[in-house]
């Protein structure tokens, strides 16, 4: 995910390449992102920053090194931290922070690899107006951003963090009644993928609801109409309401 905000603030975000600097302990890594993006910053520990008086960081790193990333940062003279480590508080960062130091929590999704993801942010307690328009347009790049609530991210992970696997899991599903059906499976998937793309763009840029959309396509006694009966008899809605509330307890466990 470090990766994909990088490529996305260089390519989309229009940030110059002199304004973003990595750090990578990886040598392997800072190698290939030196290839990747010609002239970009990339050192093995943070250092101070002398251009910006307000100099921002992401921290994209595993949970259980996360609050030493963070003291490495505060050493550095940073000020602001955007942290889109799972399952951590801002409150638990602050604490290892310089005062003063803003923390923005984030949760992007997959999608940001090829910058269609979106992400939520929340403001820490130290965290300003302007702290958060900064993890907007950092995050902008990757995406689209909403805000909520520090306590609603369990949820915004359970569906929006989790949800590209239940997308992959339909499309799975579709490909395999597909090809049941008779059809190749290369065309199967065809036709799923870009169903499901389509009917997404639909959704989308129309504004209209997805019940509404759905009763479009549903005649009265026709095909969609016998397929809609065999899923909700077989409890389809009811078990992604469940999928979204099971992943959004296993959250909130992984943040105790």
């Amino acid at each position: 995910m470090g990766g994909a905000l990088v490529t996305g603030l260089l390519s989309r975000g229009g940030w110059p390449v002199e304004d973003v600097a990595v750090v990578e302990p990886d040598a392997g890594r800072r190698a290939d992102l030196v290839a990747a993006h010609p002239g970009l910053q990339v050192v093995d520990a943070p250092v101070p920053s002398l251009a910006d008086p307000r100099p921002g960081a992401v921290l994209a790193v595993k949970p259980e090194v996360a609050e030493a990333a963070c003291r490495a940062l505060g050493a550095a003279g940073v000020r602001r931290v955007l942290s889109i480590v799972a399952g951590m508080p801002a409150a638990r960062l602050q604490a290892v922070l310089p005062d003063g130091v803003a923390v923005v929590r984030a949760m992007p999704n997959l999608p940001a690899l090829v910058g269609a993801g979106v992400s939520a942010i929340a403001g820490g307690e130290s965290a300003r107006a302007a702290d958060l328009d900064w993890a907007e347009r950092v995050l902008g790049a990757i995406g689209t951003v909403v805000r909520v609530p520090e306590r609603q991210l369990d949820a915004v992970t359970a569906l929006s963090g989790s949800g590209p696997a239940y997308f992959f899991l339909v499309v799975e599903s579709l490909v395999e009644a597909g090809v049941l059906a008779g059809l190749a499976r290369e065309v199967a998937t065809t036709l799923a993928v870009e169903t499901l793309r389509g009917a997404g763009a639909l959704l989308a840029e129309t504004g209209a609801t997805p019940a509404s959309l759905r009763a479009d396509v549903t005649s009265p006694g026709g095909t969609t109409a016998a397929g809609l009966r065999a899923l909700e008899a077989r409890g389809a809605r009811s078990a992604f309401m469940e999928a979204v509330l099971a992943a959004a307890e296993r959250a909130r466990g992984l943040a105790r």
